[in-house]
């Protein structure tokens, strides 16, 4: 169930490196969460079929793909060539924190919410959290002052 979106998630690199190229890694990095968006919300709909989930874990999967593809160069582009490698990997410390905390959001959510439609609840918390991170991502400077 999950290779579909590992797969389209490769597929994705060579695009996000297209699109930094010609709008920038902030451009890239906002339409990557709002792809995300767009799955998340996609699931809150599509949740009756284990096809249906394979494409939202997809279009998720894609969003994923644009947006971690651009982090990287956002993050060289703002922080002295010196720190890059620390910055790199604060990025990666925090994206790893950031999955352990929805994963337990979610777990949170599933056990703790009665109602049939928890994983409907789940989905649009992710799409609210994608749309926060649009939104965060349009403050991101667009080039670093000397």
């Amino acid at each position: 169930m999950l290779v579909p979106s590992g797969l389209v998630m490769m597929a994705m690199a060579p695009v996000s490196a297209r699109i930094t190229t010609a709008r920038g890694p902030r451009a890239t990095l906002m339409l990557g969460t709002v792809v995300v968006a767009l799955g998340y919300g996609t699931g809150v709909v599509l949740m009756s079929a284990v096809w249906q989930l394979v494409v939202v874990s997809a279009v998720i999967g894609a969003g994923i793909g644009l947006a971690y593809g651009a982090m990287p160069a956002l993050i060289m582009a703002a922080v002295p060539t010196s720190e890059t490698a620390a910055a790199n990997s604060l990025n990666t410390l925090m994206r790893a924190i950031g999955t352990s905390v929805s994963s337990a959001v979610a777990g949170v959510v599933l056990t703790q919410v009665t109602v049939p439609f928890s994983f409907k609840l789940i989905m649009g918390l992710g799409a609210a959290t994608a749309l926060v991170a649009c939104a965060v991502a349009a403050f991101i400077p667009r080039r670093r002052t000397a």
